[in-house]
């Protein structure tokens, strides 16, 4: 029983973490690029925006995906799967440290961009801003990968 809720559990989570994952490796492959063509006013306006939608409408997704793979490693624990809850605590892990970037360094810019867009302003360090919220977009992205590496070895070791 607990084989079967640990899979279940596991692939929520995968569904949830996966659309976090996308939309950064769709921004690291597609759209950095894309702003470093653009002039200020439009990176702002463009991310600034984008961060006002997104910030409204992913942290359901996110902490969904979070809580999910934590019940993944629970369940797994509890239910004798060593080798499925090392899997999923690792996801959990991945997704932690993912977070802690997340707080320290892209929600700020974030919150700035949103602001300057939202007023119609262009901030003075509008492309040190973007820069900052890049240096660490790689780093999601291969922190949400080890996420769903985890939960898809989680899932198959349930």
């Amino acid at each position: 029983m607990y084989s079967t809720v640990v899979q279940v559990l596991g692939i929520v989570a995968v569904l949830a973490n996966a659309v976090v994952y996308g939309t950064d490796a769709c921004y690291a492959l597609i759209t950095r690029s894309v702003y470093a063509r653009l002039d200020d006013a439009t990176v702002t306006a463009s991310a600034g925006w984008g961060h006002y939608y997104g910030d409204r409408r992913m942290p359901i997704i996110g902490a969904g995906g979070v809580i999910t793979a934590v019940l993944t490693a629970v369940l797994a624990a509890i239910g004798g799967s060593v080798g499925a809850a090392v899997a999923a605590g690792i996801a959990v892990l991945a997704l932690v440290s993912w977070l802690g970037i997340y707080v320290r360094v892209a929600k700020p810019v974030n919150t700035q961009q949103t602001a300057a867009a939202q007023a119609g302003i262009t901030p003075s360090n509008a492309r040190a801003l973007q820069d900052k919220w890049d240096s660490v977009v790689n780093a999601r992205v291969a922190l949400q990968f080890v996420a769903l590496a985890g939960l898809g070895a989680a899932i198959a070791l349930a």
